[in-house]
């Protein structure tokens, strides 16, 4: 039923307000040696010797040095976009949290006023400045893109799409009065909820990983040593379900650090940010 359902939805054509929550900026370019230098660099950190986690009192120090860096830059940039991105509110408040124990940096609102949330545990395990830094800027990232706003618009948007095919489909078998056909519509429309939520979580991570690195080197750090936290242990890493979080559904970490490289790139080459066409934006 919801492969049949799914393509009636296609017939319609209903698919085609996903893409109005594509990403808010053209994501740079990879070349074959953003690849070759990712790869290279990834293989390095991954073999390089492990570290041990910097105390708790060496974590908080580095985060608020970080943080007073990072966070007037990622304001200050946030708010050269917020007419064009509809954004109302650009003043994160950056919390560290010394009590979850997953190793994780998120972001959220908490009634409308956006929180980043890092964990000490989270500190712990970086092991220089710019890996925070390039954090930090990741999370601002998703302010920026509004991308929680964004998949909100998704998740209805996949609701309305399969619940319609549904009772379309319903109606033409002349099925739509059974309790069995409620569930049915019920299943497909969190089915198309769910579609809808994935349907750019990936790429919203590629565009906050973009924004992260400049805004990491507009703070004065180097985002290239700081995408070396993507080769991190598998069992450093943990994912919060409430949030953006920064270890949630990601692309390749390979693929993440290409895009931090052609973003330094463009970033030596002087290039700005450049606004996706309106027909790929949100409204």
């Amino acid at each position: 039923m919801l492969i049949s359902v799914a393509r009636t939805a296609l017939t319609f054509g209903m698919l085609l307000s996903l893409a109005a929550c594509g990403t808010t900026y053209e994501l740079p370019t990879i070349t074959e040696n953003n690849k070759a230098d990712a790869q290279k660099l990834f293989a390095e950190a991954k073999s390089a010797p492990h570290s041990q986690m910097v105390s708790p009192e060496a974590a908080e120090s580095r985060f608020h040095r970080v943080k007073d860096r990072v966070g007037p830059v990622a304001t200050e940039l946030c708010k050269q976009e917020s007419a064009a991105n509809s954004l109302k509110d650009c003043n994160a408040t950056i919390v560290y949290d010394r009590t979850l124990q997953e190793r994780n940096a998120f972001f959220y609102y908490d009634d409308e006023q956006p929180r980043i949330i890092v964990t000490q545990s989270f500190v712990q395990t970086t092991k220089n400045d710019d890996e925070l830094a390039f954090v930090l800027g990741h999370e601002y990232g998703h302010l920026i893109g509004r991308h929680i706003e964004k998949q909100k618009q998704q998740r209805i948007a996949g609701a309305i799409i399969l619940g319609a095919a549904t009772a379309y489909v319903q109606a033409q078998s002349q099925t739509a009065y059974s309790y069995a056909s409620q569930a049915e519509m019920d299943r497909n429309i969190d089915a198309g909820m769910a579609m809808g939520d994935q349907a750019y979580s990936q790429t919203y991570e590629l565009e906050s990983d973009m924004l992260g690195a400049r805004i990491a080197a507009a703070a004065g750090y180097n985002p290239k040593i700081g995408a070396a936290f993507f080769a991190r242990p598998e069992d450093s890493r943990s994912v919060s379900g409430t949030s953006l979080s920064f270890w949630g559904t990601h692309p390749s970490d390979e693929r993440r650090v290409a895009i931090v490289l052609a973003t330094q790139q463009q970033i030596s080459q002087k290039q700005g940010l450049v606004r996706e066409k309106p027909s790929r934006q949100t409204p």
